[in-house]
């Protein structure tokens, strides 16, 4: 794929690159996919309803099919590329729009999954949308939240971004577009902070990247 200067999912050829890119620049992509169907399926009761931030060719809602079938579960994915929505394959329906004007409210879910979304949310924003996210939870119910954060300080730090940057030259990324894709995201992927998930555990970590699960009481 050929990396833009300026990182968008609203290029075509970027939306339809997506899939091969995603899992040479991200090798743990299809392990953190399964972590997050298996705790998924601990939150969806009968009839109820997911709502998947970010979902871009539907990678979780093809994970999650099985359980939805079976409990007769409703999936809204929402993605801000409407680029995306001819190469949508999951159940259920594909919203294109920014998550920050979504109203999660009116939809009442049971389970919202923001896999790889929230980094790419303005850090002025971020945190009124998972608070936002989080009150439109019914009872029970829960959100996960899989993204990459802020290295960790000191020299541990220092090896853990390693750890990342070998994955993704081992999985078969040529070491010129680990670089590119690097200097194409500066200033519109920004990492997550802990401390910008109050109330959530985390369940998963691999680099530079974690998931969480924050349970609604």
């Amino acid at each position: 794929m050929s990396i833009p200067s300026e990182w968008t999912f609203k290029d075509r050829k970027v939306a339809e690159a997506f899939d091969r890119h995603v899992r040479e620049q991200l090798p743990w992509y299809d392990m953190a996919t399964g972590a997050v169907a298996h705790f998924a399926r601990h939150y969806v009761p009968n009839e109820g309803v997911v709502i998947d931030v970010g979902c871009s060719t539907g990678n979780v809602g093809r994970a999650l099919a099985p359980m939805l079938a079976a409990r007769n579960a409703t999936l809204i994915g929402v993605d801000s590329s409407a680029e995306m929505r001819p190469l949508y394959d999951a159940p259920g329906e594909f919203v294109a729009r920014d998550v920050r004007q979504f109203d999660f409210q009116a939809r009442r879910p049971d389970l919202v999954i923001c896999f790889l979304a929230l980094m790419f949310v303005p850090v002025a924003e971020r945190g009124a949308l998972v608070e936002r996210i989080k009150d439109s939870i019914k009872p029970g119910g829960a959100t996960i939240v899989f993204d990459k954060f802020e290295s960790r300080t000191g020299y541990v730090g220092t090896a853990n971004y390693r750890l990342t940057l070998a994955a993704k030259y081992e999985a078969g990324a040529a070491p010129e577009e680990i670089i590119q894709k690097e200097l194409s995201i500066a200033g519109l992927q920004r990492p997550m902070r802990e401390h910008d998930l109050k109330g959530f555990v985390e369940v998963f970590r691999f680099g530079d990247f974690a998931g969480f699960v924050c349970e609604k009481a």
